[in-house]
């Protein structure tokens, strides 16, 4: 027993709210959909569905593989040159992309790839008359693979970094040459980690909204979530809308199926847990210097674009723009109740699972520690966008949808961010259980006293780093604000959205440094961490 009786019984009515509250948000939306369902029959084989699961399925297969194919070498460059002048910053900039709105990547990735951009200027200075088009399937993989390579570099670099030293030092002694050292180390693990990171990159391509939306140029590059929003915020064809949701409800589902069938946890060697010392990088340094050089003009350059240009925006004329500070204050105030709210909601699925240890639980305490995590991961099944199209529907007949707008987004947020705030801290949590649950009880601190002496003081950083997530992803976020915006309801993303379909570009990049920079400045410290973990092996 780690807890005690009044503190069992508190937890157990935060989680049935938390449950009764997320599943009546999310049930309310799938049943409307249901309920509009009758109509949506009839087009379910027309070939405009079909061109948009097939096109949604093809870019995010293609982004996938490129994805997982460039991050390869980086992250065997990385892993190999442990002394690389800068592999901390560079292992900091892979984070970048992470906590970046995707629309101010998408400015960036103009800027680089557009017509007027570097890269075109380069090809015609080479004589080459046929620009890059950034518009289309082109656009789409440029900037899914700036999102997701690095991500998987990360993920495949950690999987590396467990690799036991004394295999290095085995290989070395064996003579070991480099196709061999990847064919019998590198390649095994890398090989057990690439299903679990390529269904996260498939999952995220294939839900992809605001990238599509931004760069796919028309309606040959259209994926199932854009699909919904221009049929209800053009065409105001709810049965259309209804059979795009399930449509990609199913494909969520079959992928969250897969990604379950293909996970394999990882197998680790016996080690010694001496320090890690890779004696095949001196050799390898001029091939990794040029992989590390090309992964980080890919990965900053559409950043350093977007500075550069927001910094030649005119910030007086901003600055006195009355939208932009009407914009900005609903931004941060959505952000920060959603991030709120999220934290409020992840508590409960964190706390309520020890319980079901006890001797002394009861059915419905075992029920409810099982039913708990799930719920956290139930917006990855049902995505933002759907959830936010059942709402449109329940929502339409009391009038404008304008009205409900700050309320739903504020919510449908908070439930987006809910599984990246209960993986960052259910294992700070249980680990702080561990060490203390027992001693606190035994010494008889229970209650506001252990909150305010025991557990706020171990758990502040990860409690302030989920926070600071989850506003970045709500600050970000611009698809339930798609199928609810306005007018007179504008958030930072939904301005900048406009300004670039109007081609004030200028203004664009005005409102995307701000907005980038406060989205960074929430996500930084998450990986402030990085040196101090890494400054050992850079030595």
């Amino acid at each position: 027993m780690i807890f005690a009786r009044a503190e069992r019984r508190a937890l157990r009515a935060a989680g049935g709210i938390a449950l009764g509250f997320v599943l009546a948000f999310v049930g309310v939306a799938t049943v409307v959909l249901l309920s509009h369902a009758d109509g949506a029959g009839a087009p379910l084989l027309d070939a405009y569905t079909w061109r948009v699961a097939r096109f949604t399925l093809l870019q995010a297969t293609l982004s996938t593989v490129l994805s997982i194919l460039l991050a390869i070498p980086v992250a065997r460059a990385l892993a190999r040159q442990r002394a690389f002048p800068g592999r901390v910053w560079l292992l900091r900039l892979s984070a970048v992309p992470l906590g970046l709105p995707a629309l101010v990547a998408a400015l960036g990735i103009v800027e680089i790839w557009g017509r007027q951009g570097v890269v075109n200027d380069l090809l015609r200075l080479a004589g080459l008359a046929s620009p890059v088009s950034v518009y289309g399937l082109t656009g789409i993989l440029i900037a899914h693979v700036f999102f997701n390579m690095p991500l998987a570099a990360r993920l495949m670099l950690a999987a590396l970094d467990r690799i036991p030293a004394e295999y290095w030092l085995t290989a070395a002694n064996l003579g070991m040459g480099g196709g061999a050292t990847f064919r019998l180390i590198e390649w095994p693990v890398i090989r057990r980690v690439i299903p679990g990171i390529a269904g996260l990159v498939f999952m995220l391509c294939a839900a992809s909204f605001t990238i599509v939306l931004t760069l796919g140029g028309g309606p040959a590059a259209t994926t199932i979530e854009v699909a919904i929003y221009q049929a209800l915020r053009f065409d105001f064809d709810p049965p259309r809308a209804v059979l795009l949701a399930f449509l990609q409800i199913a494909v969520t589902a079959s992928l969250l199926s897969l990604g379950t069938l293909l996970g394999r946890p990882p197998e680790e060697g016996m080690t010694a847990g001496r320090a890690i010392r890779r004696f095949d990088g001196r050799r390898r340094r001029p091939a990794d210097a040029l992989v590390l050089v090309l992964f980080t003009l890919f990965t900053a350059a559409p950043l350093a674009a977007t500075v550069a240009s927001g910094l030649a925006a005119d910030f007086g004329r901003l600055a006195l723009d009355p939208l932009l500070h009407r914009a900005l204050v609903t931004s941060l105030a959505i952000s920060f109740s959603s991030a709120s709210l999220s934290l409020a909601i992840a508590l409960p699925i964190v706390l309520v699972p020890p319980l079901a240890g006890a001797a002394d639980s009861g059915t419905a305490t075992r029920l409810m520690a099982r039913a708990l995590p799930a719920m956290g991961s139930l917006i990855l099944l049902v995505p933002p966008v759907v959830v936010a199209t059942g709402w449109f529907l329940v929502l339409r007949p009391f009038g404008e949808t304008g009205r409900f707008a700050p309320a739903v987004i504020t919510v449908i947020n908070a439930m987006m961010a809910l599984p990246f705030v209960v993986r960052v801290l259910e294992p700070a949590y249980r680990t702080h259980l561990a060490r203390t649950a027992r001693l606190a009880l035994s010494l008889g601190v229970t209650g506001r006293h252990r909150l305010r002496w025991i557990d706020l003081p171990a758990l502040r950083k990860p409690f302030l780093t989920a926070f600071a997530f989850a506003m970045a992803l709500s600050l970000g976020d611009l698809g339930a604000v798609a199928i609810f915006g306005a007018e007179g309801f504008v958030t930072l993303p939904w301005l900048l959205f406009s300004r670039m379909a109007s081609y004030r570009t200028a203004d664009a990049a005005g409102i995307a440094l701000v907005l980038g920079v406060l989205c960074l400045l929430l996500t930084l410290p998450s990986t402030a961490a990085d040196r101090r973990r890494q400054g050992p092996a850079d030595a």
